[in-house]
């Protein structure tokens, strides 16, 4: 599956086939937060939620891919991320994008 950021495929007709959305919510236990609080006091990066967000852009993309391939998709065109607090050390990420079949 062809994934872009961009509105367009160079050299490509499209036909657009609709939104397509992958979510997932992901948290830490509370050793971890401990930890991760500990952190924000004495600076520097916090890499159990840096690894904690890379896994779940990657599980959102493939559930996006996955609503993409349902519809027969080619590729998914002005692909996005989006993410949210939903509680204290759970976090939402999103992939968006529009599924598009070449022509």
């Amino acid at each position: 599956m062809l994934i872009v950021t961009i509105n367009e495929v160079p050299g490509k007709k499209l036909e657009a086939l609709g939104v397509v959305r992958g979510s997932t919510v992901q948290s830490r236990n509370l050793g971890h937060d401990m930890m991760a609080g500990f952190r924000t006091l004495v600076g520097g990066e916090v890499t159990d939620y840096a690894e904690m967000l890379t896994e779940a852009r990657q599980i959102a993309t493939g559930r996006m891919v996955k609503d993409a391939e349902a519809l027969g998709a080619d590729a998914i065109v002005g692909m996005r991320y989006a993410s949210a607090s939903v509680m204290q050390g759970a976090a939402e990420v999103i992939a968006y994008g529009t599924a598009v079949k070449f022509v």
